[in-house]
């Protein structure tokens, strides 16, 4: 499986629409995926699942220019939501070529319908717009935003998630750690058993809190504020990736983003996270919540991690009013 650094093809965002969970506020998330249309479009292709092209059309043409119009690629697809990344393919690079994994998705353990989100995939593939091999592993529940690869042979996915219940009962830890590195052509797994964002409807994806960059680096989130009711969760988090090592046994390079302050709507804490950031061909977009000694910090560390690519904050105070963030909206596609 690739690292999400290696160069890529394009980025599919599956648009929101007002039969989505979106509708109440319909307007100001559609702004929010015109800014990312806008970013993804000027470094590569973009790829838009809609059940209304012409819904999106009207949006994005006003936004971008001729040129990076060119680069949009739509497909007319009835959806339930808008989480690309973890209803998308997920994509393995082989000596044929790119194969196109196609995992079952249930709505995060059967929470929400997913009827129309779990065929969004084979109506890309039969449409020909995505190349690459078909493989239909439809049998296994896995969504694109509980695992990190770091394009060497290395899995990072988090107990949390994939032992929750709902998923792949009956199957053992073990046996989902056999069937990852097999479907996955990986060598090992590395497990993550702590940090769970407070507002997080996946039991604990890992692209919330741990995430992979070049150089045998993990990027993660870690929390000072001691009255923080997450504080503990990830301070074991913490001390956990400490003891990490690669494949030659070194040590990880650790770099820690700050936790942002509590983002509440309706006396719930939303899953605000610095770690949901998006990798591009030379850019990287990072979400950022109108905290700006926090989300300046957030934008420093990822240009140390990402140095050559442009670091780029959009504001996601609207996204993670559905529990999600700017990575949780895209997956990427790879070049053969």
């Amino acid at each position: 499986m690739p690292a999400e650094w290696e160069h890529q093809w394009g980025i599919q965002l599956t648009w929101p629409h007002p039969a989505t969970d979106w509708n109440y506020c319909i307007d100001d998330i559609c702004r929010t995926y015109v800014e990312m249309a806008d970013v993804i479009t000027r470094h590569e292709h973009l790829l838009i699942v809609t059940p209304d092209i012409e819904f999106v059309n009207k949006q994005i043409s006003t936004k971008l220019s001729h040129q990076q119009m060119e680069n949009v690629v739509f497909c007319k697809c009835p959806t339930n939501d808008t989480w690309a990344r973890d209803h998308g393919f997920i994509t393995v690079a082989g000596k044929d070529g790119r194969q196109l994994i196609d995992f079952k998705f249930n709505g995060w353990g059967e929470k929400f319908a997913a009827d129309k989100d779990t065929l969004i995939n084979r109506c890309l593939y039969d449409n020909g717009l995505i190349k690459g091999g078909y493989k239909d592993c439809n049998d296994f529940v896995l969504e694109g935003g509980s695992i990190e690869s770091d394009g060497r042979g290395t899995i990072f996915t988090t107990s949390m998630c994939l032992l929750a219940p709902h998923r792949n009962q009956p199957m053992t830890k073990e046996e989902i750690e056999e069937r990852l590195k097999s479907d996955l052509c990986a060598e090992r797994v590395v497990w993550i058993d702590h940090g769970s964002l407070i507002g997080d409807d996946t039991d604990g994806h890992i692209d919330t809190i741990v995430r992979t960059a070049p150089g045998d680096t993990l990027v993660y989130v870690g929390c000072d504020d001691v009255n923080d009711e997450q504080y503990e969760d990830f301070r074991q988090m913490e001390e956990q990736i400490k003891t990490f090592r690669t494949v030659e046994g070194k040590p990880y390079k650790l770099v820690r983003l700050p936790m942002p302050d509590a983002c509440v709507e309706d006396g719930e804490r939303l899953p605000a996270t610095y770690a949901n950031f998006l990798i591009l061909n030379g850019a990287v977009i990072v979400p950022t919540y109108n905290q700006k000694e926090k989300d300046d910090e957030a934008m420093r560390l990822l240009a140390e991690v990402f140095p050559g690519r442009e670091i780029i904050g959009i504001d996601s105070r609207v996204i993670i009013r559905q529990h999600g963030s700017v990575h949780c909206c895209t997956m990427q596609f790879f070049e053969d």
